[in-house]
């Protein structure tokens, strides 16, 4: 479905000079300096996946996205999606994907939403039928077929993000890009976008690359991720995995009921934080049954969880584990 083989993306960005004398001389002399957005990525992705791609800002996200929907064109490496070269904008490709940004928007401002929604069904050629059912589920899976008719300049965040997916979905598009597409939402809105993301790669079978900073639409929707860093690819594989690879602990959560103190608990484990009664261990992972038994047998404790450490956590040791090695 995408096969992506040495990819590279370098710009090539003019240096702005200090002063008022060197500034005046690079308008005529500039000089230049490149930048390697990024660097030798190759990887595959098969239909019907749901991929995390995820790295700090800067990192190269949103360039790859670009260069996979045909927007920028590679500086080196090769890209096929659906058996296409994303660049050359075949017209048959582009009626295929779709890529949603949660910072841009397509819908028009002073018009009601099913303007946008209609002039999308001309371009990509959808007939009627097919867009009446198209957008009558979809408006019914996000719950907004009561904004339909309402100027977008109206419509809440959460309300013009779902209507930006109906209107990026009216062609049923065989690849989604997604990039940061619950931004900006609150809590329940994230929650909503995040189960319609999940119905949507269910039911189509659509094969959807997804990049976020928020770690909780990571966690509930990708089994794999592809992790990059100053455009570099540092990991590939399920998410499982990562988390054992990169977390030798677990999380302990005890609530007790009899007395004790955070000396005690040290002679256990490494005590995170502790106000009685709640405490929050860190105990090596092939360790964390036997100090759990340990700890209920010794004290009378009223529940007690144990946890895979946070998702947020184990992504940033990754990345210190990445600059740790690029440094000579």
């Amino acid at each position: 479905m995408i096969e992506v083989n040495g990819l590279g993306k370098t710009y090539r960005v003019a240096v702005k000079a200090q002063g008022l004398a060197a500034s005046v001389r690079s308008l005529f002399s500039p000089t230049y300096k490149e930048v390697h957005a990024v660097t030798e990525v190759s990887f595959r992705i098969t239909p019907g996946e749901l991929v995390g791609f995820i790295g700090p800002n800067g990192a190269g996200k949103t360039t790859t996205l670009k260069m996979l929907s045909g927007l920028l064109h590679p500086s080196r490496g090769t890209v096929k999606v659906l058996g296409y070269t994303p660049h050359d904008r075949n017209e048959q490709y582009l009626k295929q994907i779709s890529l949603i940004m949660g910072q841009r928007n397509q819908l028009w401002w002073d018009l009601p939403t099913v303007e946008t929604f209609r002039l999308n069904k001309d371009i990509y050629g959808v007939d009627e039928k097919s867009y009446r059912e198209t957008v009558g589920e979809l408006t019914e899976i996000l719950e907004v077929k009561d904004v339909l008719t309402q100027p977008v300049r109206s419509l809440s965040l959460g309300q013009r993000m779902k209507c930006e997916f109906i209107a990026a979905l009216i062609h049923r598009p065989k690849i989604l890009f997604l990039d940061e597409p619950t931004i900006g939402l609150d809590i329940f809105m994230q929650k909503k976008v995040r189960q319609f993301i999940k119905e949507y790669n269910a039911k189509y079978k659509a094969t959807v690359i997804l990049t976020s900073h928020y770690m909780d639409d990571v966690r509930e929707l990708c089994d794999r991720i592809i992790m990059i860093d100053r455009g570099r690819l540092v990991y590939d594989g399920r998410l499982a995995d990562l988390v054992r690879t990169y977390a030798n602990h677990k999380i302990l959560v005890p609530i007790f009921n009899s007395p004790v103190t955070r000396e005690e608990l040290a002679q256990f484990a490494t005590v995170v934080s502790f106000s009685y009664p709640k405490a929050v261990l860190n105990v090596p992972r092939g360790n964390a049954s036997e100090i759990a038994a340990k700890l209920l047998h010794k004290y009378d404790i009223d529940d007690l969880d144990i946890n895979e450490p946070e998702l947020a956590d184990v992504v940033g040791m990754v990345f210190a584990k990445s600059k740790k090695e690029r440094k000579p």
